[in-house]
Parts: C-alpha cells; structure tokens; sequence
C-alpha cells in the first residue's frame, strides 16, 4: 500500500508541474513612454527589434515641437508622462538641465561617441544625432543668370543677391532660430544686427516656417523666386532621395563659408520619476547602437552620432560643414529670447 502510494503522489505532481508549465502564460510586454517633438522619426521594425529583445512595448508620444515638448515635460516633472525625453536640442540644452528632470546615465556605447557632441559631463542627456542649419541655393538658376553662388553669409547682402534670400522667422521656426544664432556667432553680439539690418535693406523675406520658405518660395523646390533659402545641409541628399530617379545629382546646393551654417545636436534623457528606469537605460543604449543609428538618417535627415554606424550612399550627397558658427548652450539660454525680440525690432518693424 505505501509503495502504491508513494507512485500515485509521484504521478499525480508530475501531473500538476505539468499542467501548470502548459497552462502559464508569458508576461506582458512592459510600456516604455518616449515623449519626443512631431518631427521624430523611425522605422517599425527597428523599434520592433527592441520590443522582442527586451519584451517592452515602446509607446511614443509627440508633444509639439522641440520646445514646447520640452516645456511640457519639465511642467509634468513631479508626474512624468514618459520614461524617456528625446529633442532637447543644443538652443535648449541649459534649459533642461536647469529643470533637473534627467537622471545621470554613461552608456557603454558612448565609447563610439565623439567627445565634440557631448555636452553634460554627468551624462543627464546624451546625444543621439546631428545636423547642421544651413543656406541652400538653386544650382539651374544661377547657372542660367550666369552668377556665382554665394560662397558666405556677407554675399547675401551684396547688390547681385538684392532680393534673392528667403529665411525662416526666429521666433516661430527652428531653422530660422538656428541661422539667427549662426549670424551672432559669426559677427558677434556686437554685428549680427547691422548685418541683418544690410539683409533687409537687401531685400531678405521672412516667412513663419521651413516649409512656407522651401516650399513655397524657394525656386528649386516650388514656383518661387528666391534661389537662396535658410535649409539644411542634407537637404542636397534629400531632393535626390524624393525625386525617384529624377535627379542623380543634387539640384541645390549649401552655404559652407567660415561660420555660415549652425550645428544641432540632439539629446535623448531619462526622466527622473520614471518607473522603468533599467529598461529606459537599455533604450539608450538602444538608440545610440548601430541599429537604430543606421536608420536616422533617411528617416530624420540628419547625422547618426556613432562613429560605427554607416551612412546610406545618398548621403555622399550630405555636406558636414567644416567651419560651422559656435555659441554656447549656456550663452544661448541666457539671451535667445533677447536675440529674437532684437531681431524682431530690427527685421520686422
């Protein structure tokens, strides 16, 4: 009887392991919140590749552009909407790390990272990508004008460019916030605006935004008349990417003279009050891996940061400026709003 016994409860527990082992149900992805600007951008399937790796669901959530994104997660600090904070861009890098929103985190991968594109020694943001603001010109039409194209931020206000440029307002557009700080690096605090004083005597229009200006009044791109537009340098790589075959050379090309283009930065952080902080880590680590890198470029038209990451052979069309204006985050958190306003005072009224 006790031997019996002994088989039946032998039985009968490899019967419940059993039935136990078949009947659980894996764990349910967990959420991870990116909160980040409209214009971001990445492939499903890269996501993806994180979301299997590391049973997560990857949820991204668009706030506006980058500052007013920004705004809303210091606003919400006390009870973060997102684990993760991507755009915070080098006009607003003081700005963040004064709100004290990240946390401090050093990813091995920034062993690939050039030391130029980090900006917070404790690691609070790290940089993901870059791209520069530059002037772009139409190619056709200069060569049918015969004309030179220009070579520098002061041939724009000379008499054969009377009337040709078309730039983006400072306030209410972020490439022309860019090349506004480009001409303050480049003259000084002490110059930029004569010189945009001798821009609008030239005949310089504003419009309120990238779009407006490139596509609405640029000539290579639409029926306007400007040939000369505040864009950015992968714009070139961008017009041959869209044309579908049309185009096996760039109809545009780039302003690189000493100081004539701005350089973006962008940072990802992880928000303090996070409640998925070691997976958060992971999707940095993520981000700045050859994976996700290879895939910003003809997804945002920018520049992957790791050194590792190849480029896509239409970016042979891609310009890195050589000589790009220099201004400190910190120099342009103190005066940004002054910079605009005096720009304002000075262009449009």
């Amino acid at each position: 009887m006790k031997k019996q016994f002994v088989i039946f409860a032998f039985l009968l527990s490899v019967v419940l392991i059993t039935t136990s082992c078949a009947g659980a149900t894996p764990a349910p992805p967990t959420k991870l919140t990116l909160m980040t600007h409209d214009s971001f951008a990445a492939s499903e399937e890269v996501i993806a590749q994180f979301e299997q790796a590391n049973n997560a669901k990857v949820e991204i959530l668009k706030s506006g552009d980058a500052g007013a994104a920004l705004n809303q997660a210091i606003l919400s600090k006390d009870n973060p909407l997102a684990d993760l904070f991507f755009g915070v861009d080098n006009t607003f890098f003081s700005r963040a790390i004064k709100a004290d929103i990240f946390v401090p985190y050093a990813s091995p991968e920034l062993a690939n990272i050039p030391d130029a594109l980090e900006a917070d020694p404790e690691h609070r943001l790290t940089p993901v990508d870059f791209g520069d603001v530059c002037l772009n010109f139409d190619k056709a039409w200069f060569e049918k004008k015969g004309l030179t194209p220009p070579q520098t931020l002061e041939d724009l206000v000379k008499p054969d460019f009377k009337d040709l440029t078309v730039v983006e307002n400072p306030a209410t557009s972020s490439p022309g916030l860019s090349f506004l700080i480009a001409t303050v690096g480049h003259f000084g605090e002490e110059g930029y605006l004569a010189y945009w004083t001798k821009l609008k005597e030239n005949g310089v229009l504003v419009t309120n935004g990238w779009e407006d200006a490139y596509w609405g009044q640029f000539s290579a791109a639409s029926d306007g008349s400007r040939p000369i537009v505040v864009s950015y340098a992968t714009s070139p790589a961008a017009e041959v990417f869209f044309s579908e075959g049309k185009y096996k050379e760039p109809p545009t090309g780039n302003v690189l003279g000493q100081g004539a283009c701005f350089r973006q930065i962008e940072f990802v952080g992880i928000l303090k009050g996070s409640k998925n902080q070691a997976l958060a880590k992971k999707f940095v680590d993520f981000m700045l891996g050859t994976a996700f890198q290879q895939d910003i470029p003809l997804q945002m038209w920018v520049f992957p940061v790791n050194e590792q990451a190849s480029l896509p052979d239409v970016f042979q069309f891609a310009q890195v400026p050589p000589h790009p204006a220099i201004v400190s985050a910190g120099k342009i958190e103190q005066n940004r709003e002054k910079w605009i306003e005096a720009w304002t005072e000075t262009v449009l009224r």
